[in-house]
């Protein structure tokens, strides 16, 4: 039997109840050096777990090549944790998300077009097997009971997100193997959108979680919450809530609906280095993610706490408190609460063991306010949610009611935390103690302490490094091969890097790049393009050009989340070049399309496309046309805002989305159909068809992560420079900067138009920074990189990019890192 319990009543560990309170942590975001310090910070917060991803990919660094040494000793980082007196939740995948390259699936899988990723597909399984062979028996040699802090094992993340085919059989597979390797503590899995058994299949042994991010303001959080408490409970399962949001206030509002495990996302901020981000997580669509992974949580990416930290340890004060009474409380009738601030639709309340009740009291406004509660008016401090205490058994006798945070619960002693006085009621007896002070009311002694408060640091003086070195060397290439078409840079052996592709090409009017992802400096005739656009298909003017096409392409990172709306975002997706065409005809192709749908009849009318009048709106409305195309040629639908279903002689439709409205039809189409909801107030659609021959015979070569690095870390001879530096688009100027000695690390702050930099010290990339005209940004601030302390020397890439200005790298600014 498992050292580690879970049942509708909560979380045992050794037998004691428990209400874990879990702080995310990850060892691949931080410089080894500061494992340690970082571990201790959590558990002086009052967490007393962390959850920690393990990425594939970052233990994998090639097919067959592990590291499990340096910052990839995760093992190391485990046995520090348990020093530390913290549980773990591991999460080893295999895919974790986390904003991390590829979800931490390696990008090789991908060249397999008959693998099925996220799957219970034999080819899948088998990759999976090499990585579960590799980390499981480090996690079931460090499991709680065996010497270890492992408390809980998640697989896979989020599985209600994927177009999973077989979840039963995937979920079994994974749980298989778990099981095979020793893991004897719970294994969970999580729902992102609240789909158990998306998330689970259902399998026995698997104990769904879930994930919430609702609006912090949200009045209605509890009753969605309760929702999900009570499923669970009916299946004798505990409500573990595995990501979250930060704010306590909500914390406390979820602890109070029934969940036994919080665990907000990223409480402890970290860095994403080198070429370990991902690309396109959100937005409209996607963006690249930041050097610095903060999403405002308790502690920054560089360690300093923020206001949030006072709340964590005031919330682990009260657990610790309220002990097992808390533990085994399970959810109860609601209280009806009337306040003068908005607050919850339905307040959270649990009946505690033994007798009493808690019930959290949100203010969800920005004033002061009061409420009353069990018939007692109180006070309730501007944004808190106060965990009350209502007709609780104190020593022979009835805490009617106390309307702040409980932090120490005697018989004869109680002290509350709190912004505001506090109201105590025993028996028929009632104080209102001011925050500092001690009343005694009853025989019981009554502290209010006041809440304590971190104060954010002020912001550092800067430096600013006029002279650096600009070395007369480049960086190395490694010949990649002469190739028709433009291969992928993974077919090439680059998983993490840039590669660059030549050739010499017949130029007309126009040229059409479809696939192209991430980063793309694409010259033709000395002209530089520099986008990201994510695999959209891109229409480029070469009126006038002539000569070489030469094209470095760098990948940012692999998409981490399944978005459909662009190639390039697609989760498995390849990087490259993508494919390169000339355009030798364009024919608007708007009118003669055939009508089917409502009630059109035989033979069918003919209508310009989405030309059709009808009184169904919203109904699908079909619409086919004969075409001759005896060459490759791109069909471009003009206005397609909605997802729009094209078929290809009456083969199986294939969406086209406004973020990419193209699409790639084989020589010898004859028939195209396209099926679109009738809407009379939209926009109409205008279709074009261009005609395409294949830009062919394409030289690469390849500078993958390692060899960057290795080249950044050897030195070599330069001449001193100083800035602003002006560069070429496509320029690169390699720069060694000396920096001044400090113990806190620095901040690096580049400043300039048009330029990508790109940071290493002490043997490891840093990560990058995009001046000017750029994509969206998510993560920490953008345009910093971090130089951890004690790490030595910085060699700086600076690349020229297109732009509406020239490029220019003009000042780079030290900050001290805290």
């Amino acid at each position: 039997m498992s050292s580690v319990e879970l049942d509708a009543r909560g979380i045992r560990i050794d037998g004691e109840p428990r209400v874990v309170l879990c702080a995310s942590l990850f060892y691949f975001r931080l410089p080894r050096e500061q494992w340690r310090a970082r571990l201790d910070q959590v558990r002086a917060s009052g967490y007393t777990c962390i959850d920690v991803y393990l990425p594939w990919n970052f233990h994998e660094l090639a097919p067959g090549r592990w590291s499990f040494a340096g910052r990839r000793d995760v093992a190391t980082f485990l046995d520090l944790a348990y020093d530390a007196g913290l549980h773990v939740i591991a999460r080893p995948g295999p895919y974790i998300c986390s904003e991390w390259d590829g979800g931490a699936l390696p990008a090789w899988l991908g060249l397999d077009p008959s693998l099925r990723i996220r799957d219970n597909q034999p080819g899948f399984l088998a990759a999976v097997t090499s990585w579960f062979d590799q980390v499981l028996p480090i996690l079931a040699a460090r499991q709680h009971g065996a010497g270890g802090s492992v408390i809980m094992v998640q697989l896979e993340n989020e599985l209600d997100f994927f177009d999973c085919e077989d979840r039963p059989g995937y979920i079994t597979a994974l749980r298989d193997q778990a099981v095979a390797h020793g893991i004897t503590v719970p294994l969970i899995a999580c729902a992102g959108q609240g789909d158990l058994f998306g998330a689970t299949g259902n399998v026995a042994d698997v104990v769904p979680a879930c994930n919430f991010y609702p609006n912090d303001d949200s009045p209605d959080i509890e009753p969605e919450v309760r929702r999900y408490a009570d499923l669970l409970a009916d299946r004798g399962l505990p409500l573990l809530i595995t990501e979250t949001n930060r704010r306590h206030r909500t914390l406390r509002r979820l602890l109070a609906s029934g969940a036994s495990l919080l665990a907000p996302y990223l409480q402890a901020s970290g860095w994403d280095f080198g070429y370990t981000p991902s690309s396109g997580n959100w937005g409209k669509p996607g963006n690249f993610m930041s050097h610095g992974y903060d999403f405002g949580g308790y502690v920054s990416s560089t360690g300093v706490e923020r206001p949030e930290y006072a709340e964590a340890q005031v919330l682990g004060r009260v657990l610790d408190a309220l002990g097992s009474r808390l533990a085994l409380a399970m959810p109860g009738a609601p209280v009806e609460v009337a306040a003068d601030f908005p607050t919850s639709s339905a307040p959270g309340a649990l009946d505690l063991d033994g007798g009493g009740r808690l019930v959290a009291v949100p203010n969800l406004g920005r004033s002061d306010g009061r409420a009353v509660v069990n018939g007692v008016s109180v006070a309730v401090a501007a944004d808190s949610c106060p965990l009350m205490l209502v007709d609780l058994p104190l020593g022979g006798r009835t805490l009617t009611l106390a309307s702040a945070d409980v932090v120490e619960l005697g018989d004869d002693s109680l002290v509350f935390c709190s912004a505001v006085p506090v109201t105590v009621v025993i028996g028929n007896s009632s104080v209102e103690v001011a925050v500092g002070s001690t009343e005694v009311v009853d025989s019981v002694s009554v502290t209010v302490q006041p809440r304590a408060e971190v104060v954010p640091a002020e912001n550092p003086l800067s430096l600013e490094v006029s002279e650096v070195r600009r070395r007369t060397t480049v960086a190395p290439e490694t010949p990649a091969g002469a190739h028709e078409l433009a291969p992928t840079l993974e077919s090439l052996g680059v998983y993490r890097g840039r590669g660059i592709y030549t050739t010499t090409a017949e130029l007309t009017n126009e040229l059409l790049l479809v696939g192209a992802a991430d980063i793309v400096d694409l010259s033709i005739g000395g002209r530089l393009h520099t986008f990201a656009g994510f695999g959209a298909t891109r229409r480029i003017d070469v009126r006038g050009l002539s000569g070489e096409i030469r094209a470095t392409v760098e990948i940012w990172g692999h998409g981490n989340f399944d978005d459909a709306r662009l190639p390039a975002l697609r989760l498995g997706a390849l990087r490259g070049l993508g494919s390169l065409w000339t355009v030798v005809r364009t024919e608007d192709i708007s009118a003669l399309w055939t009508v089917e749908g409502h009630w059109a009849g035989d033979p069918a009318p003919t209508r310009v496309l989405t030309g059709w009048s009808s009184t169904r709106v919203g109904t699908p409305v079909t619409y086919t046309r004969r075409i001759s195309a005896e060459i490759t040629t791109a069909l471009h639908l003009h206005g397609a805002h909605v997802p729009v279903a094209v078929s290809v002689d009456d083969g199986e439709p294939t969406t086209v989305h406004a973020e990419n409205p193209w699409m790639l039809l084989p020589a010898g189409t004859k028939q195209i159909s396209v099926t679109v909801p009738h809407d009379p107030s939209g926009e109409r659609l205008r279709a074009e068809l261009l005609s395409l021959e294949p830009v062919t015979g394409w030289t690469c070569a390849v500078q993958d992560d390692e060899l960057l690095t290795a080249f950044a870390g050897r030195g070599g001879p330069g001449q001193d420079v100083v800035l602003p530096l002006a560069v070429k688009p496509g320029e690169e100027a390699w720069l060694d900067v000396d920096l001044p000695a400090t113990e806190s690390g620095y901040l690096l702050r580049p400043e300039g138009v048009q330029v990508r930099v790109t940071a290493w010290s002490s043997g490891e990339c840093i990560g990058r920074v995009w001046t000017g005209e750029r994509p969206a940004f998510a993560g920490g601030d953008p345009d910093v990189l971090w130089i951890p302390p004690a790490w030595a020397g910085l060699t700086l890439l600076v690349t020229g990019m297109a732009g509406p200005a020239e490029p220019e790298l003009r000042r780079l600014r030290l900050e001290p890192a805290t």
